[in-house]
């Protein structure tokens, strides 16, 4: 299919025939989706049946929509039609691989909310950018022009330091290394909550957690073989030989988490080693993330691994989320883990203490916005380090 190139006026830059325009220019006239598309379609099929490629001008391609629309349509969508005046606004990204995209605000802010800042800054700070780039008059970009930009915004708005942070995202976005974070933490202290909001922020689509992981090993694994294997992390040491239930109840405690934990290993080694050879980034979380599980880690090549531990600091919030359960999901047995809280708020006490010990950053999760917030911020400062690291070795 030969390629169409339309120039909106004489002397500027043609650029590739974007049917994505055409079709919200008629959704905007009135026109249905599915006859949007239809017509968009239609169009570019006519300009682009010739062998070689084509230019034409704004308002040939406007004259062909309005002929179509005059045939076969409601009249005041033509009407509407013609009173759009033509689309000047819009500002056109060339991508590394060559391809021509519209610039997108939402996605341009999207970007800038793992290096630190709320939503609201980020939205302030792209509307800075997509007036700079309109006033420069021109309608094409690349991305390294669109990052350059980017970042004299964020060094005059926000600081350098935030500037730095959205320089290495943007190199690591586009290096093709894998990004594993490894988030731990005791029974309800939001890991699967904060864990899906990073995976939305960070554009990851592998997300596991070592309970499903542990549901999969049970229905493999009878119960009578590995006895500890089905149960909670928090009464795995009911299920240890009766020589543990002499010692202090802490002490057994402990040794039934490690016990689960050391079973599951194999599946987590697993899970990590294959979406390290596949180069994909993925989040795995669960409480059953210890910090040695990071040792275990064989060939992790060129992947930036990040570790972090959410806990609930507040004894009471925590009772409260058990008991929110409850009301919203009732299979979630909210009255075993009220029943067991102790055990609960001890496990969670040694994981803050193994988090500690092995430098493993540790986030207070009273605030979900505020948890994630900062876990993009330890991530993104790992990143930052990895890179620096990588491009100091390059330059000796």
């Amino acid at each position: 299919m030969a390629k169409v190139l339309v120039r909106s006026s004489p002397g500027r830059e043609p650029v590739p025939f974007l049917r994505g325009i055409l079709i919200r220019s008629l959704q905007d006239a009135g026109m249905r989706f599915e006859e949007s598309y239809a017509l968009s379609n239609l169009i570019r099929n006519r300009l682009s049946k010739g062998k070689d490629d084509l230019e034409v001008s704004e308002r040939e391609i406007r004259k062909m929509v309005e002929e179509s629309l005059a045939v076969g349509y409601d009249p005041e969508i033509l009407t509407h039609y013609r009173n759009i005046m033509p689309v000047r606004n819009v500002i056109l990204v060339k991508r590394d691989d060559g391809q021509i995209i519209p610039f997108s605000r939402t996605t341009h802010q999207k970007r800038l909310e793992p290096c630190g800042l709320d939503p609201e800054n980020a939205a302030e700070v792209t509307a800075e950018v997509y007036a700079k780039l309109l006033a420069q008059r021109r309608q094409t970009y690349t991305l390294d022009q669109i990052r350059e930009i980017t970042q004299e915004q964020l060094e005059k708005r926000i600081g350098l330091q935030v500037s730095e942070r959205y320089r290495a995202w943007s190199r690591f976005i586009h290096s093709g290394r894998p990004l594993l974070v490894l988030l731990g933490g005791a029974p309800g202290c939001g890991k699967s909550t904060v864990a899906a909001a990073l995976a939305s922020h960070l554009d990851i689509v592998r997300t596991q957690s070592s309970d499903m992981l542990r549901e999969v090993m049970r229905m493999m694994i009878p119960k009578k073989l590995l006895p500890a294997l089905h149960t909670s992390s928090f009464t795995a040491w009911k299920k240890l030989p009766l020589e543990h239930h002499q010692e202090p109840r802490n002490v057994a405690l402990i040794n039934g988490y490690l016990t689960q934990a050391e079973l599951l290993s194999v599946a987590l080694e697993g899970a990590i080693q294959r979406t390290l050879q596949e180069r994909v980034s993925m989040i795995l979380e669960g409480v059953h993330i210890h910090p040695d599980l990071l040792r275990k880690i064989s060939n992790p090549g060129d992947a930036i691994i990040v570790t972090v531990m959410l806990g609930v600091l507040n004894a009471d919030e925590l009772r409260a989320r058990f008991k929110g359960r409850g009301k919203g999901a009732p299979d979630r047995r909210s009255r075993r883990y009220l029943e067991e809280f102790d055990a609960i708020w001890d496990l969670q006490s040694f994981l803050l203490s193994e988090a500690d010990r092995s430098g493993v950053p540790i986030i207070r999760n009273d605030d979900r916005e505020e948890a994630v917030r900062q876990s993009m911020q330890v991530i993104i400062e790992q990143i930052v380090k990895d890179l620096t690291h990588e491009q100091k070795k390059s330059t000796k």
